[in-house]
C-alpha cells in the first residue's frame, strides 16, 4: 500500500509524521472519513466542506490544500483501490512544543486508504450482520467545549465509549456500538455513527442543537426519505423512545445503514422502511458510481 503524505505517494511502512506534530500531540487536527465506489469518492463536496468547517473552527482554514480531491485520486489508484475506505488528515503541522499555536502554518496532510467491498445493487456491506448497540455512561463532551459539529483528532469521548463495551462484556464479545447521550441524559449518537429509530410510522433522528455530529451519510438518509413521502422528525429523545422503536438502524460512511438488531438487550431489529432506505441507498451509489 501507498499513502499520499504531504504531496508526495509514500509506501505504508515509511509513512510516518514527526513525533512533534500537533496532530499527534495535541489532536491539533481535522479529519474525515469516506467511501470510494468505482474509484470516486462518495459526496465529496460534502465532506470538503465538512473539513475545511473543521479548519476554520481550529484556525487554520488556509492549511486544507487546493488540490485534496486530486491526492485522494491519486492514493486509490495507486494502490488499485476503487471501492475503499478514504481517510484525510490535515494538522496544523510541525510546531515547538507548547500549547499556544504559532501563528504561520506549515500543515501535515495525510490520505490514507485501505480496500473495501464493491457497493451499490451488486455490493456487500462490510458489516457481518445487525448491530447490538449499548448505552454507556460516558457523556458527550458538551459543545460549547469541543464544538460538536467539527471532526478533529480528538476522539477521546468515543474512545472511553468503546473501552466502556469491553469493559461491560466480561467474557463476552462486546456489543457493536455505544449509544452516548448528553449530559442531560438525551440519547446524541453512537461512538462512531447516527442513530435513526421508526416509531409511529416515523422516521426520527437526534436533533442538531444536540451534541451530535452530523453525518454525511445521515443527511443522505435523511433525503432519501423524504424524497419518498416518509414522515422524518428530528428531536430529543429518551432512552425510553429507543429501546421501544419499531425498528432502528445505524448510519455512517463506512458502514452506510446498519440496521440495529437490540438496544441494551432489547430487541429492536429490522423494519420495512430501513430495508427500503439500504435499497435506495445503493441504487444513489450503483447510478452515481458504477
Amino acid at each position: 500500500m501507498q499513502y499520499h503524505v504531504d504531496g508526495d505517494l509514500v509506501d505504508a511502512d515509511e509513512a510516518t509524521v514527526s513525533v512533534r506534530d500537533r496532530g499527534f500531540m495535541y489532536g491539533d487536527a481535522a479529519f474525515e472519513t469516506l467511501r470510494a465506489y468505482g474509484g470516486e469518492p462518495f459526496e465529496w463536496d460534502a465532506h470538503r466542506e465538512r473539513l475545511q468547517h473543521t479548519a476554520e473552527v481550529l484556525g487554520f482554514a488556509d492549511a486544507v490544500p487546493d488540490d485534496l480531491r486530486e491526492r485522494v485520486d491519486e492514493t486509490l489508484a495507486a494502490n488499485d483501490c476503487p471501492d475503499a475506505y478514504v481517510k484525510v488528515s490535515v494538522s496544523r503541522g510541525v510546531q515547538p512544543g507548547k500549547l499556544t499555536p504559532d501563528p504561520e502554518v506549515d500543515p501535515t496532510v495525510v490520505v490514507y486508504c485501505k480496500p473495501l467491498p464493491r457497493g451499490g445493487r451488486d455490493g456487500d456491506p462490510v458489516w457481518d450482520g445487525p448491530a447490538t448497540v449499548q448505552t454507556v455512561r460516558t457523556r458527550k463532551v458538551p459543545g460549547e467545549s469541543i464544538p460538536a459539529d467539527t471532526k478533529t483528532h480528538n476522539y477521546l469521548n468515543s474512545v472511553l465509549g468503546k473501552l466502556e463495551l469491553r469493559r461491560s462484556a466480561a467474557d463476552g464479545d462486546p456489543a457493536d456500538e455505544c449509544l452516548l447521550r448528553d449530559v442531560d441524559g438525551t440519547v446524541a449518537e453512537g461512538a462512531s455513527s447516527n442513530l435513526f429509530f421508526v416509531a409511529e410510522n416515523a422516521l426520527r433522528t437526534p436533533s442538531e442543537d444536540l451534541d451530535l455530529l452530523p453525518g454525511i451519510t445521515r443527511d443522505v438518509v435523511m433525503e432519501l426519505a423524504r424524497d419518498e413521502g416518509f414522515p422524518v422528525e428530528t428531536g430529543h429523545y429518551s432512552l425510553e423512545d429507543v429501546r421501544g422503536a419499531d425498528e432502528a438502524f445505524l448510519t455512517n460512511s463506512t458502514w452506510e445503514l446498519r440496521p440495529v438488531e437490540s438496544v441494551d438487550g432489547i430487541d429492536v431489529g429490522t423494519g420495512p422502511m430501513t430495508k427500503l432506505l439500504r435499497r435506495l441507498y445503493d441504487e444513489r451509489v450503483e447510478e452515481r458510481h458504477y
